[in-house]
């Protein structure tokens, strides 16, 4: 099987390899570079901004800023945080200017004081290109719509497949891909729950992450796959999955049997970890000004 290439950040028109990398998970900077070197050029320096991350990431920036596409999030609610949050990031990560700026978890449209206050920061030269993320699979059809979105960040892995009804024929109606809004696909682990045994069914093979990576870009609407990886071990498996490329017909249908299990058998299961804390992350974004956005059951 051919490896995953390269490919157009849609409307930004940047070019990227298909395996993104995430700060939160504490991945250290010397293997952010060892990513550069492999390939890797998407960084989200995101929900947790670990200082050794971003160390990497400025060491990358100052190797080939022009190659290094840099996305940062904001949990802003008040218009008025923003500037200084994009600011405190510029500064951290010793650059001019990211490359996207994405407006994180908003299961509705963003009312006109935040994506105003983002245009602003783009139309300064500090932000290149808007994203938006989102927990409600409808409301990214508006977004679509909406056309001042350059990228989409979302949900999708085997347990959670619903984008490829409820978003991805959205994204391809919007025009070829230089055109249209990137789709940049997060949690394709859930959360570490594709990858724990107790939740596999019997006579299965548990997947690894992997197997999780190149299910999400197995989809041909998926532009990027963030990744996780704390440690030069997951890097590598991040890296191998680029190499195995596409999973074929039969390995499919196994991660989509595995994964139907593993969303039954999580249902009940109580929040924890990362979970846990995106729901704080939402309940003190709200303290600025808005109602908190809850991820949805299951």
């Amino acid at each position: 099987m051919a490896a995953f290439t390269r490919r157009v950040l849609g409307a930004t028109g940047r070019e990227v390899g298909p395996i993104g990398l995430g700060s939160s998970y504490g991945l250290p900077g010397r293997e952010v570079e060892r990513a550069f070197e492999r390939g890797v050029d998407f960084f989200l320096w995101g929900s947790m901004r670990k200082g050794d991350f971003g160390r990497g990431v400025r060491e990358v920036a100052r190797k080939d800023r022009a190659r290094a596409t840099i996305a940062i999030q904001t949990y802003a609610r008040a218009a008025w945080t923003m500037p200084g949050s994009v600011e405190r990031a510029l500064r951290a990560l010793r650059t001019d200017y990211v490359d996207i700026l994405c407006l994180a978890w908003w299961n509705g449209l963003p009312p006109a004081r935040i994506v105003d206050r983002a245009l602003a920061l783009r139309d300064s030269g500090k932000v290149r290109h808007l994203m938006v993320s989102c927990h409600e699979r409808p409301t990214f059809a508006r977004f679509v719509d909406d056309g001042r979105y350059d990228a989409l960040m979302l949900r999708y892995n085997a347990a959670h497949p619903g984008a490829e009804r409820e978003v991805f024929p959205f994204v391809e109606a919007a025009g070829p891909r230089e055109r249209r809004p990137a789709v940049v696909a997060f949690t394709a682990t859930r959360w570490g729950t594709l990858l724990q045994p107790r939740f596999t069914p019997d006579g299965e093979r548990t997947p690894t992450a992997g197997d999780c990576y190149r299910f999400a870009l197995s989809n041909p609407t998926v532009d990027v796959c963030l990744s996780g990886p704390r440690n030069a071990a997951e890097l590598d498996e991040a890296l191998g999955a680029v190499e195995r490329g596409p999973l074929d017909a039969a390995e499919m249908a196994w991660m989509r049997r595995v994964g139907a299990h593993v969303r039954d058998a999580t249902k009940l299961q109580p929040r924890g970890g990362l979970m846990s804390l995106l729901d704080r992350m939402a309940t003190w974004s709200a303290s600025c000004g808005t109602t908190a956005p809850r991820l949805p059951p299951g």
